[in-house]
């Protein structure tokens, strides 16, 4: 029997996380979306709610949050500020390769001491030229001796100017594409790693996105994680695992905007009634909610099925990629409705519709995702050769 309840812990878990996004990230985001300096502040007093280490198994300090628990709690802060939410849930990101093919001597070394004091990480994939096609990438991890020597550089990386640990995705057998491919932990301390150029984007603001540089990078054969050449598979897994809360982000943003463009709605008087009372955007509105609500279950039900263990790869794909699309779709919708008002930057509907915008890019854009979900339904075709 289908039961879409939250049991008592899962909804004081979104009673917390709601209440922490009102009072800690909508308070700050107009400051922080000028994103002329990191709101430690806000990330401080997450770590201290234990949103930063959620994913962490409770053997090393962490939450072990469910992945239905994480999406309870990525749709509530990704309604306070999608910035910070990035930054937050990008720890998440980069300590699920650990979580998912660490052995327990390296989940000991660098999992636990993340639970202890707030620190950063990364998930360091894209490059220049490999963003799609992740597969593709040209950093390289060569063995010398029982080190690997990195070589590379990756871009938009988030938290990659703050980050105390990366996982790095690099080579180690070139010239076997894909297959050559293995997962190296990097603690920021490594001689030879460097942080470039700090982007300013359009939207996300709160959040450090930086290319990262390794040169002669020397780690031990110990930061290796899984067996060599399988990097690309390490990569995979965690987004399969981490689209969700993705999908989830999309859901906070789009139902804040659409939150808004209500209560303004209400209160907007033109030609003699408010504005909710037009049939135009009651159509809007009701267009808005459901596709809302039509989000939150696949997204709820991507994760439901990662709680169980079962293949959730077109799933997990359907709930990133219609839930950011919601998103996008909503907050045009939305800002349409507070008109004028809306585009001006002393309100909060702008940054809404450009922090949607990016969702649709990250942990793989959705129009990877619809080849994702393509090729499972399609299933294999014979050759017609």
């Amino acid at each position: 029997m289908i039961d879409f309840s939250l049991s008592e812990e899962q909804l004081a878990l979104r009673e917390m996380a709601r209440e922490f996004a009102e009072k800690e990230m909508k308070p700050k985001a107009a400051k922080y979306d000028q994103g002329h300096e990191t709101p430690t502040d806000v990330f401080q007093k997450a770590f201290e709610a234990g949103f930063m280490t959620c994913n962490i198994p409770a053997e090393y300090g962490g939450g072990e949050l469910g992945n239905v628990d994480t999406v309870i709690v990525s749709e509530e802060l990704a309604a306070g500020c999608a910035g910070m939410y990035t930054t937050i849930m990008a720890n998440s990101l980069a300590y699920t390769p650990l979580i998912l093919f660490g052995s327990p001597e390296q989940k000991k070394r660098f999992l636990a001491p993340a639970t202890r004091k707030m620190t950063f990480a990364s998930f360091c994939l894209t490059e220049r030229e490999a963003g799609s096609d992740a597969g593709g990438l040209k950093s390289r991890a060569l063995k010398d001796g029982s080190d690997f020597v990195i070589n590379g550089s990756k871009c938009f990386i988030t938290n990659g100017g703050i980050a105390d640990l990366y996982v790095v995705f690099a080579l180690t057998a070139p010239g076997k594409g894909k297959r050559g491919i293995s997962a190296v932990i990097v603690p920021r301390d490594t001689p030879g790693v460097s942080v470039g150029k700090v982007e300013d984007k359009m939207g996300h603001r709160a959040s450090n996105t930086a290319e990262v540089f390794f040169d002669d990078v020397r780690v031990p054969r110990a930061n290796l994680l899984g067996r060599e050449g399988l990097g690309f598979m390490v990569a995979m897994k965690t987004l399969d695992n981490t689209r969700a809360p993705v999908g989830a982000a999309g859901v906070g943003v789009a139902r804040a905007a659409l939150d808004y463009a209500v209560e303004y709605a209400k209160k907007r008087v033109q030609f003699g009634k408010a504005i909710a009372l037009f049939q135009a955007n009651q159509l809007k509105i009701a267009q808005m909610a459901m596709e809302i609500n039509a989000a939150r279950h696949l997204v709820w039900n991507a994760a439901w099925l990662m709680d169980r263990g079962k293949p959730c790869g077109k799933e997990s794909a359907m709930a990133k990629c219609f839930a950011s699309d919601v998103a996008m779709r909503t907050t045009t919708e939305a800002l349409q409705i507070c008109g004028g008002y809306g585009y001006m930057k002393d309100y909060p509907m702008e940054k809404l519709m450009r922090d949607a915008k990016l969702l649709q890019i990250y942990e793989g854009t959705n129009e990877i995702q619809r080849l994702v979900i393509a090729h499972e339904v399609v299933g294999p075709v014979r050759d017609a050769k």
